[in-house]
């Protein structure tokens, strides 16, 4: 497998939205139609999670100890310590077959949530929400297919995001004390030979790092948006890279993919990692 070696042979349908951790010293992730988080001790490496009533999309952690987590078309809390519930918002009201997608903590203290688009093909119904701890939740964009790759730079002044089905990466100037964003920018279009663009990260030396299912590969960008490196990713459909601990892990998927691929490539879905290139940004807590 080259650099990265397989840490969790999970097999979820979809692996998504990795974790770090760092007060418990865990990787989370989900299993998106699995209804499940899962948690990986790095230095045990025990295993533990919890099911949910509705398909997981993403997650983040919380100034409290919870997860703020995005079911089909609202958000909750969860305690992983007493299994406890409780609903955060109403209902996005997009459409039926609509649910939410990728999410992330930002340096605000809010959860930014995207949604795709059920159709097939994808319409531009989707959005991107911000989430306060008083239940808010706001629709600041809208017409997207498939809302994916929320990330910011280590200072918190850039704020990335993706619409997988379009192709698109871009960014905005953000303010990490109230959430707001100025000087909207496209970094850059990618085809499926490219590796569209999935879930993202960033690291302490200032670049992106967008998983890129549709090519099996890592892509780092700057913050301009030049391309700096094509990382081979041993198995086809990484979905979101994470830095933990000296350390990238990877999600990755196996719907879809027919029996051949998947007698191929029996570790889809699959938790994976690789020695990091580089210090991940912080990872932000929500203000609960």
């Amino acid at each position: 497998m080259g650099d990265f070696e397989l840490v969790w042979d999970s097999r979820c349908a979809v692996a998504e939205s990795p974790v770090w951790d760092a007060v418990n010293r865990r990787i989370l992730f989900c299993d998106i139609e699995g209804r499940r988080i899962n948690a990986l001790s790095v230095d045990s490496g025990m295993r533990d999670g919890w099911d949910f009533p509705e398909p997981v999309g993403s997650f983040g952690l919380c100034r409290s100890g919870r997860l703020v987590v995005s079911q089909r078309q609202h958000v909750i809390l969860f305690d992983t310590r007493t299994g406890a519930s409780a609903d955060l918002t109403g209902s996005t009201g997009e459409p039926a077959v609509n649910r939410l997608n990728d999410g992330k903590v930002g340096p605000d203290g809010a959860f930014w949530v995207g949604s795709l688009d059920g159709n097939a093909p994808r319409q531009n119904t989707a959005s991107l929400y911000r989430v306060t701890a008083d239940g808010a939740m706001t629709r600041v964009e809208g017409g997207y297919k498939n809302s994916n790759g929320l990330a910011w730079s280590a200072d918190g002044r850039t704020m990335y995001h993706s619409d997988s089905t379009a192709g698109m990466l871009e960014a905005w100037d953000f303010d990490p004390a109230t959430g707001a964003r100025t000087n909207h920018r496209v970094l850059a279009l990618l085809t499926n030979e490219d590796g569209r663009p999935d879930g993202g990260a960033t690291d302490m030396a200032g670049n992106y790092w967008s998983a890129g299912p549709s090519a099996g590969c890592l892509n780092c960008f700057s913050p301009s948006g030049a391309l700096v490196r094509k990382w081979a990713f041993p198995v086809p459909g990484p979905t979101m890279p994470c830095f933990a601990g000296g350390y990238i892990y990877v999600t990755s998927l196996r719907e879809g993919k027919s029996p051949a691929v998947l007698a191929d490539h029996p570790a889809l879905g699959g938790l994976f990692r690789a020695p990091a290139p580089a210090a991940g940004a912080p990872v932000g807590l929500f203000a609960d």
